[in-house]
C-alpha cells in the first residue's frame, strides 16, 4: 500500500487499521475536519494520499433518533466532502456502511442489491451517505457494508457482556435480531485490501454465519469460561426486543450476503465463533 489516510483515530476499525498497516496515517477529530471541504484540502494535500479510508462515523444509533442534525453532517455531509476530494485528486476512497440501510423484514439474507429502506435515523443518515458516494465517484469508491462489529478495543457488545456476566447475577439478551458479528480486525483486512486494489463497487462484509444476540452472548460466556475471563457462569435469559424498548428500531434480521465479496476478495471470510475466539485471545 502507498499513502495510505484513515479517517478516525479512537474507533475499532481504525485501530485495527493501524495495527494492519502501521504506517497508514490515521486522522482524528483533533487532526482534520471533515465537515469542512476547506480543511479536508487543506490536511490532505499536504499528504497526498492515494487511498482513503472513512473509518468514521456517526454511530450512536438510539441519540441519532433526536440528533439527526449531527448525525447528517457525519453521515452525509463529511462523506460527500471526503468523496469530492478523492474524485478531484484521483484518490481511492473506500467508505464504511451498515446493515441498518436494510429494513430487516427479508427474512433470507440481504443481496448487495436489494431496496434500501432504512427504519431509523441512524441508518437514514448513513443511506444518505452512500448515495454521496455512488453519485459523486462510482468508478473510484468502494461501499463495504458491515454489521455488529466488535474489537478488542473500544466498547463494545463482547466486552459489554464480559463486564455484565463478571456483575450480575443473571442476564436477559434479546433472541429475536438476527445477524452476523464481525471482528473489526477482518473487516480492517477489507477495506486496505480494497484500498490496495481499487476494488470499486458496493459490498457485503461480515463475518460468516448467523446467530441472534442471545446466540453471540451465549457464546461468549463460554469462551470466556474456557480462557479464564470470567470466573462462573451466570444464567442467561433469551427475551424478545419487545422487553426492552428503544428509541431506534432495530432490524429484525440484518443477514448480509457475501457471495460477490467471496469472487471478489481475497482477504479471508471465517466463522463468526472462530473470529469470537482469536479476538477473546487478546483479552487474556
Amino acid at each position: 500500500m502507498k499513502k495510505l489516510v484513515v479517517i478516525g483515530k479512537s474507533g475499532q476499525l481504525a485501530w485495527e487499521i493501524a495495527r494492519l498497516v502501521p504506517e497508514a496515517m490515521c486522522l482524528g477529530r483533533e487532526d482534520i475536519d471533515i465537515t469542512s471541504s476547506e480543511d479536508i484540502a487543506a490536511k490532505l494535500d499536504k499528504i497526498n494520499p492515494d487511498a482513503v479510508i472513512n473509518a468514521s462515523a456517526y454511530t450512536a444509533v438510539d441519540k441519532a433518533e433526536s440528533d439527526e442534525e449531527n448525525a447528517y453532517l457525519l453521515n452525509q455531509t463529511a462523506v460527500a466532502n471526503l468523496a469530492q476530494y478523492c474524485k478531484s485528486n484521483n484518490v481511492f476512497f473506500v467508505h464504511v456502511s451498515t446493515d441498518y440501510v436494510f429494513n430487516g423484514e427479508k427474512g433470507s439474507p440481504y443481496t448487495v442489491d436489494d431496496a434500501i429502506e432504512p427504519q431509523g435515523m441512524y441508518g437514514i443518515t448513513k443511506a444518505a451517505g452512500e448515495a454521496e458516494v455512488t453519485s459523486i465517484l462510482p468508478a473510484a469508491s468502494a461501499i463495504l457494508r458491515t454489521s455488529w462489529v466488535y474489537s478488542s478495543h473500544g466498547n463494545n457488545f463482547v466486552k459489554t457482556m464480559l463486564r455484565l456476566m463478571a456483575e450480575k447475577p443473571q442476564l436477559g439478551v434479546i433472541d429475536d435480531q438476527i445477524g452476523s458479528p464481525t471482528w473489526a480486525k477482518g473487516l480492517a483486512r477489507a477495506c486496505v485490501e480494497a484500498a490496495s486494489h481499487r476494488t470499486a463497487g458496493v459490498y457485503h462484509w461480515s463475518d460468516e454465519g448467523v446467530c441472534s444476540w442471545y446466540d453471540f452472548a451465549i457464546a461468549i460466556q463460554q469462551l470466556g469460561l474456557e480462557k479464564g475471563l470470567l470466573q462462573q457462569a451466570v444464567p442467561v435469559k433469551p427475551i424478545p426486543s419487545s422487553a426492552y424498548p428503544t428509541p431506534a428500531k432495530r432490524p429484525h434480521y440484518s443477514v448480509l450476503d457475501k457471495t460477490l465479496t467471496r469472487e471478489t476478495f481475497t482477504s479471508p471470510l471465517n466463522h463468526w465463533r472462530e473470529q469470537l475466539s482469536a479476538m477473546m485471545d487478546e483479552l487474556v
